[in-house]
């Protein structure tokens, strides 16, 4: 709440109180908007249908030691600004009544691998999650939209949630992707903001339910590799940035499945 101060009556002046309002500091108001954009973020997750109860979590790095995070035992699509809580870089509590989430380590992990990466978002989207519990990334060459923003998906491996091994499987990653299944776990997605970071896990769950639509009409057809290229190279004009390459297997080109090795 704004402090009021009070004015001095000169000598002589009717008696009367002229009241003026400091504004808010510019950090407390930013604060205050990345507040109201995880608690927007989180109920937007939860209307898609990408968690059930207490599932997920988002967090958005505030400056070099300050983590903004939603709390543990909270469903996403019913928080408040002030359920969330702020964490160091090493995940412990420096404000907020509840508890951390417990899965704080994976988003950490990505922070300190990524400095470019402000805001993390994972969900447990119903058919981008269903590739994962099945083994399969997401890395055939087959939607332009998905190879431009995001290259491709790949799986990490296993990991328990909310021990650092969840966090060892995605490291591999990281560095490339800006996106990546979690094996019978869900997904998660990472970028300059909250907002950023949505959208390419909203891109993830949309083209997983393309994918599988065309396998149960018969399988996708692949780009072949010169148009996957001409994809990549598209990036620039469209002002698009990503740190992962036109690689081998990644993603999968029709050359690659016609390859008997």
């Amino acid at each position: 709440m704004a402090t009021p101060t009070i004015a001095p009556r000169p000598a002589g002046a009717l008696r009367s109180v002229v009241v003026r309002t400091r504004k808010p500091g510019k950090a407390h108001e930013t604060e205050q908007k990345l507040r109201e954009n995880i608690v927007r973020v989180g109920r937007l997750m939860f209307e898609k249908g990408w968690i059930a109860a207490n599932d997920g979590n988002i967090t958005i790095r505030l400056d070099d030691d300050r983590i903004l995070a939603t709390p543990s035992g909270v469903s996403k699509g019913m928080m408040r600004r002030k359920d969330l809580i702020v964490c160091d870089l090493d995940g412990r509590k420096l404000a907020g009544e509840r508890a951390c989430t417990s899965e704080i380590g994976m988003h950490l992990t990505i922070y300190r691998m990524r400095p470019d990466v402000r805001a993390v978002v994972h969900a447990h989207p119903p058919t981008a999650t269903g590739f994962a519990v099945a083994g399969r990334a997401l890395n055939l060459g087959v939607l332009p939209e998905v190879i431009l923003g995001l290259g491709s998906v790949p799986l990490a491996e296993y990991g328990l949630p909310g021990t650092p091994a969840l966090s060892a499987g995605m490291m591999p990653y990281i560095p490339k992707y800006d996106a990546m299944l979690l094996a019978n776990h869900g997904a998660v997605a990472y970028g300059e903001d909250v907002f950023q970071a949505f959208f390419r896990l909203d891109t993830v769950e949309h083209s997983a339910r393309i994918e599988l639509v065309a396998a149960l009409l018969g399988g996708p057809k692949v780009l072949p590799r010169v148009e996957i290229q001409k994809l990549f190279e598209a990036r620039s004009r469209y002002g698009l940035k990503s740190r992962n390459g036109f690689e081998p297997g990644s993603p999968i080109a029709a050359e690659d499945l016609a390859d008997p090795s």
